[in-house]
């Protein structure tokens, strides 16, 4: 039995702690304002979830999901990460953020970022180019013929193949964009980014529609910088 331990539960954590836990696996919430403020979620998520402070999240998880704005990022704990596969879900927001010189000259991804700062981790990227009613809303069965893809990125190999697991389970496939340095292609501003998981444009004011493997993997070839 997996346990996904979720530093940060806003919008995506916590879909992604639903999505996790009518899969069946067991989840650990956690945020910055403490696990009491967290009671209402964990009430709505049943016996399969409790609340925790960051370091115990990253301790009981086997799998961490750091999902927290990236402008907190080095706030995330490192020693209770060490040897885990840890899913990146953040992006770049340079209004909420701040300026990052290396995400702005292009010398480094916010995945990289979270990398350096998880030096004994297996930082993968996933989870950040969907909105998260999208999200929510398009999770299906292995096989299903309406199955959506999302994008991956990672530089070790069974982390990657752990990554790809788990969204299995969650309800979706996987499409391989490739090493962190590569994890670009699936930010903010590019065509895998919201777009494609929407009926129509803008996708933040559309339902949700299906994204098949090759529609994801040809908007992530098309990503200029």
């Amino acid at each position: 039995m997996t346990t996904l331990g979720l530093i940060g539960s806003g919008n995506i954590g916590g879909t992604l702690a639903r999505l996790a836990v009518a899969a069946g696996l067991d989840v650990v919430v956690s945020n910055s304002r403490g696990p009491e403020t967290l009671a209402e979620l964990v009430a709505e998520l049943g016996p399969r979830a409790r609340a925790g402070t960051a370091v115990e999240a990253a301790a009981a998880g086997d799998i961490g999901v750091v999902t927290v704005p990236l402008k907190n990022y080095r706030q995330v704990p490192v020693e209770p990460l060490a040897g885990k596969v840890v899913i990146d879900t953040n992006n770049y927001y340079p209004d909420r953020d701040g300026t990052f010189a290396e995400l702005e000259d292009g010398t480094s991804t916010s995945s990289e970022l979270l990398q350096r700062h998880l030096p004994s981790s297996k930082v993968v990227k996933a989870f950040n180019n969907i909105f998260y009613p999208h999200l929510a809303a398009l999770a299906r069965p292995s096989g299903a013929p309406d199955r959506s893809a999302l994008p991956i990125a990672g530089d070790d190999i069974d982390a990657k193949k752990a990554a790809a697991e788990l969204l299995d389970t969650l309800g979706y496939d996987i499409v391989d964009a490739g090493p962190l340095t590569e994890s670009w292609r699936s930010q903010v501003n590019t065509p895998v980014y919201g777009d494609p998981y929407a009926e129509a444009l803008p996708f933040w004011e559309h339902p949700a529609a299906p994204a098949p493997a090759e529609k994801i993997r040809t908007a992530l070839a098309a990503a200029q910088r």
